[in-house]
C-alpha cells in the first residue's frame, strides 16, 4: 500500500491545492487513524481559504466534518476498534483537562478547535484523531453515513446556538442567516418547543429551503423586508425573544441584536473575521444577553439518536456531492454561493 495520499493542503490565503502527502501515523497512544469515506466542505473552510483564520498555516490538509472506518488505533484507544464505521467530532478534546472535566470541550488544552486548524484536517484519503475515545462516534445500524454526517459539526454548532439561546417553550426565535449552520440551529431549536421560528436571509431560496424542509414557519428577506417591524409585529411589539446570528458579518450582527427584545438573548455562532461594536449605552438597560462561543461536540451521542429516531433529519442540505478529485470546483461552488448550493459533500478520491 501507498505511503502517500491525496489531500486538500492550504498554502496561504487564496491558496488551496490537491497534492500528494504522507498518510497520517499514529503519533499518541490514544490515536486512531480514519478512513475518510465522506466528508464535506464547511463555512470555516472558505474563511480559512481567504486567510480569515491567520493561525492556520501553509502545509495544513483542511476540512472538519467527516465520517469514515476506523484502520489502525493506538494502545489507549478502548472506544472503536478497527473495521468501525464513526461519525468524528470536529473539535478533539482529552477529556481530562481543566476545561474539559467542566464540560468546554472546545476549549481544552490539548486539542484543536477543529481539524484543519492546528492539526491535519479531513479532505483528504486519512485522517489522524487524536484523542479518539472522546471523539470517535459509532454509526449505529440502520443509519447511512449521509444521514449522520453533520453531526460532528453543523448540527452540533446548530444546537449549541439553540442552547445558548436560552429558548422557552412558546417563544418566538429569529434565525439570522439560512446557510447550513442557521439551517441546523433552526431545525434544533424547534427541540425547545417555540411557536415560531423565522428564517432571516438576502437569499430568498434558502428562505423557501428552510419552509419547504419545516425547519422555519416564516422566512425573511431583509434587502425587501423591515425585519425587525415584522418581528415586533408578531410579538405584541416586543421582539424576538432570542436571536441566533449564523453568519459572522456587522450586517447580521447588527440585525441580531436590534430584533431581540428587552430581557432577550443575543446566541452568536457566525465567524468573525472583523471586530464588532456593541451599543453598550442602550444594551444594557434592556436586559440584553449576548452569548458565544465555539461549539463543544459534547452532544452527538444525543443527536445521533435523535436522527436515529426520525426527530432530526438533515438530510436535505445536500445538494451537492463529487470525488475529492473535484474539491477545488466544490470551493467555488460553495464558497461563492453558486447553483443554490447548501452543503459540498466530498466521496472517495477515484483513481
Amino acid at each position: 500500500m501507498a505511503d502517500t495520499m491525496k489531500a486538500l493542503v492550504y498554502r496561504g490565503p487564496e491558496k488551496i491545492a490537491l497534492e500528494d502527502v504522507p498518510k497520517p501515523t499514529l503519533k499518541e497512544a490514544d490515536d486512531a487513524i480514519v478512513k475518510v469515506t465522506t466528508s464535506t466542505i464547511c463555512g470555516t473552510d472558505i474563511h480559512i481559504q481567504h486567510g480569515g483564520v491567520p493561525t492556520v498555516q501553509p502545509g495544513t490538509i483542511l476540512g472538519h466534518e467527516f465520517v469514515g472506518e476506523v484502520v489502525e488505533i493506538g494502545s489507549a484507544v478502548n472506544k472503536v476498534k478497527v473495521g468501525d464505521k464513526v461519525a468524528v467530532s470536529c473539535i478533539t478534546q482529552c477529556g481530562e483537562c481543566f476545561y474539559c472535566v467542566r464540560g468546554i470541550y472546545s476549549q481544552c488544552v490539548s486539542g484543536s478547535w477543529i481539524f484543519g486548524h492546528l492539526i491535519d484536517g479531513c479532505q483528504a484519503e486519512y485522517v489522524r484523531v487524536p484523542h479518539a475515545n472522546m471523539g470517535c462516534h459509532h454509526i449505529p445500524e440502520g443509519l447511512t453515513e449521509e444521514d449522520v454526517l453533520y453531526v460532528g459539526d453543523i448540527v452540533s454548532t446548530g444546537y449549541y446556538g439553540a442552547e445558548q439561546a436560552n429558548i422557552e417553550p412558546g417563544d418566538t426565535i429569529a434565525v439570522i442567516g439560512a446557510g447550513p449552520v442557521g439551517l441546523c440551529a433552526m431545525a434544533t431549536a424547534r427541540l425547545w418547543g417555540p411557536s415560531k421560528i423565522v428564517a432571516v436571509d438576502t437569499i430568498d431560496e434558502r428562505l423557501q429551503e428552510a419552509i419547504d424542509n419545516g425547519v422555519a414557519d416564516v422566512g425573511l428577506n431583509p434587502m425587501k423586508d423591515d425585519v425587525v417591524a415584522i418581528l415586533k409585529d408578531m410579538t405584541d411589539g416586543r421582539g424576538a425573544d432570542a436571536t441566533i446570528e449564523a453568519v459572522g458579518i456587522k450586517p447580521t450582527f447588527d440585525l441580531a441584536i436590534e430584533a431581540v427584545r428587552p430581557s432577550g438573548t443575543v446566541s452568536l455562532l457566525g465567524v468573525f473575521e472583523e471586530p464588532q461594536e456593541i451599543a453598550m449605552e442602550s444594551l444594557w438597560i434592556k436586559n440584553i444577553t449576548i452569548t458565544m462561543g465555539l461549539v463543544n461536540s459534547n452532544r452527538i451521542p444525543e443527536l445521533i439518536r435523535l436522527i436515529q429516531s426520525g426527530k432530526l433529519d438533515l438530510n436535505f442540505l445536500t445538494t451537492h456531492r463529487a470525488p475529492l478529485n473535484d474539491i477545488i470546483k466544490g470551493y467555488d461552488i460553495f464558497g461563492n454561493k453558486k447553483e443554490n448550493v447548501l452543503k459540498w459533500v466530498v466521496t472517495p478520491f477515484e483513481r
